[in-house]
């Protein structure tokens, strides 16, 4: 059954908003902008633990044991955003072999790790073939372990750099995804989502594709059947209406592959994770933030149909407003009641940290995400926090909710309910290291994981 709109509706109704969290009424662009602006944001945070309890029920909350691998660092575009990339020159520049790819997999396979999320620089020096390979060796290795790879700008760049095959961009995206698919590529992470928006997305991820570009790999990957993320860098240059038409596009695209796809086996989002721009050590971080009260430059730019230009105004691009606590919380739950037909929301603990990476289950969080054993391109630009499984264990039974390890299609692996738990085989946590549980500003290499029997 479609799930229908009602632009006339008053979104502050309480018989309205259980409409929208029961999963019978349809959000407007209008609407989740209204209640951006205007809803308390404990009142919003309510509405959406309903939408979320709705879909998810109110006692199981996940994550996942995987790893994160940055295969390369070199890479051509210059994201102003990004602390993380090389030239190519530079004395920590690096690709990493094959040899050093597989002991990665091969110590979280060790720890009992289902997943690895690969993504990298847009490197020209690494033939298609050098994919295909990889893929191939990772699958005949460890054919235990999901590899969930290759992010659109990747995929766009593969094209770009050697002569792919196809008369158009959609024949060359879907030679090339097949290419990695028949390899062992089985979904694809929503890396280089940023904000969709032209006018914020030219300023902030210069030689990085386009949004159309980008939801149009996603679409070819559902078609070919596998399932993808979709994500979401706020925080920076943009408006509040960016992040409205940002996910109103997700929400677009995920109805068409639904309907054209969706009977015959195809992919489609299965998760949404946004989280706020980390600024230090990153070009874009060193503009103004605005603080004095003004009218920011981003929101008298932005279009809920992404039709702003940065001629609307002077200083657009010129001016931060960077997100906080409250400011991520909104987001979030505006994206939870406003992507009906998204399955997973997840909490981004790992650049807010773990007291509001555990608030966020209150505010339509599903899901904790990763464990995260090993992560670097957030980390370069400054903040990283690094939580062992206990501690994650800890952090959804504390908010309320029994913690389940999860795999990439959100199947159940484990319940966490007796006394085999991680966090619960933890009998005196005041004896651990903090720095084992929690690392900040560190390589998350040298946080300890503990995986349950």
């Amino acid at each position: 059954m479609q799930i229908v709109s009602n632009p006339h509706a008053n979104i502050f109704d309480p018989a309205v908003l259980q409409d929208v969290a029961d999963g019978n009424l349809r959000m407007t662009p209008e609407q989740a902008e209204r209640l951006y602006h205007e809803m308390p944001l404990p009142e919003l945070g309510r509405w959406a633990d309903a939408r979320c309890r709705t879909l998810h029920g109110d006692h199981l909350r996940t994550y996942i044991v995987d790893r994160n691998i940055n295969y390369t660092n070199i890479c051509t575009a210059k994201c102003t955003f990004c602390a993380f990339r090389r030239d190519g020159h530079e004395d920590d520049a690096y690709t990493l072999s094959y040899d050093e790819l597989k002991q990665k997999v091969r110590e979280i396979v060790e720890l009992g790790g289902t997943q690895i999320l690969m993504q990298g620089g847009m490197n020209p020096e690494l033939p298609l073939s050098w994919y295909v390979e990889l893929l191939e060796q990772l699958r005949s290795e460890f054919p235990m372990v999901h590899l969930h790879a290759f992010s659109p700008p990747e995929i766009i760049e593969f094209i770009n750099f050697f002569d792919t095959p196809g008369k158009n961009t959609e024949e060359k995206i879907r030679y090339v995804l097949k290419e990695l698919q028949n390899a062992g590529l089985q979904s694809i992470p929503g890396g280089g989502g940023e904000i969709f928006a032209s006018a914020v997305r030219e300023k902030i991820g210069l030689g990085k594709c386009t949004g159309d570009v980008w939801l149009l790999v996603m679409r070819v990957a559902h078609e070919l059947g596998m399932n993808t993320s979709a994500t979401m860098m706020f925080g920076h240059i943009e408006g509040i209406a960016d992040r409205i038409h940002h996910l109103d596009q997700v929400r677009s695209w995920q109805d068409r592959s639904i309907q054209d796809f969706g009977l015959n086996g195809g992919g489609r989002y299965v998760s949404f994770i946004s989280w706020p721009f980390q600024p230090d050590n990153t070009p874009l971080g060193r503009l103004p933030e605005m603080t004095d009260g003004s009218a920011f430059p981003g929101d008298e730019v932005a279009k809920l149909d992404g039709s702003g230009h940065k001629s609307m105004h002077k200083d657009f691009g010129r001016r931060l407003r960077l997100a906080g606590s409250s400011s991520y919380l909104r987001t979030q739950a505006i994206s939870r009641l406003y992507l009906d037909n998204i399955y997973s929301i997840g909490s981004s603990w790992v650049t807010m940290g773990p007291a509001i990476g555990q608030t966020a289950l209150m505010y339509g969080a599903n899901d904790l995400g990763s464990v995260m054993l090993e992560e670097n391109v957030v980390s370069a630009a400054g903040t990283t926090w690094c939580l062992d499984e206990p501690k994650l264990c800890r952090m959804i039974r504390e908010a309320g909710f029994t913690p389940a390890k999860r795999d990439n299609a959100y199947n159940i692996l484990a319940i966490h309910n007796d006394e085999k738990a991680p966090d619960r085989q933890v009998k005196d946590w005041s004896l651990l290291n903090k720095d084992r549980l929690v690392s900040h500003n560190d390589s998350c290499e040298a946080v300890t994981l503990t995986v349950s029997s």
